[in-house]
């Protein structure tokens, strides 16, 4: 499957093959060539990540004239882009759970809603557009269900 090969100069050349796709790698890490590809795979979905941040979140949009509000601004870029994965992880049904950030942003953060009370209740009023009821009744349970319970005395 996989194929390597070093140079004199010790820059390890890999050829690593799928199905469809040949791909190589130039390293200079001396290590068994199924890691060197697996370790530059994990950079691939890094900079997916990175990508999707960027994307989703605007980060790389800083701008505060002082380095300090910048870094602060960042900060809660990266705040709220865990929160994204974490909400993707832990609480979305599996049928969305390949779901962007961007993605859930559009459908449950900026959808519109009429919030109605009666007496103990609140009610969201939601276009059946954006989320069909069902689905979004799943993710509320998903997340009430992160809740921890109080221990019975």
């Amino acid at each position: 499957m996989f194929g390597g090969f070093c140079y004199e100069n010790q820059l390890n050349t890999i050829i690593a093959t799928r199905k469809t796709c040949v791909g190589f790698i130039v390293a200079n890490l001396s290590r068994p060539a199924e890691r060197v590809v697996a370790f530059y795979n994990h950079r691939g979905t890094a900079e997916q990540h990175i990508k999707e941040g960027k994307n989703a979140i605007n980060w790389t949009r800083l701008s505060c004239r002082k380095f300090r509000d910048n870094a602060v601004r960042l900060q809660l870029h990266a705040l709220a882009y865990n929160l994204a994965n974490f909400m993707r992880t832990l609480a979305l049904p599996k049928e969305v759970g390949h779901w962007s950030p961007t993605t859930l942003r559009e459908k449950l953060v900026k959808i519109g809603a009429k919030v109605v009370r009666h007496g103990r209740y609140v009610t969201f009023q939601l276009a059946e557009v954006a989320m069909p009821k069902e689905l979004f009744r799943k993710i509320l349970n998903l997340i009430d269900d992160l809740r921890r319970r109080p221990v019975p005395a």
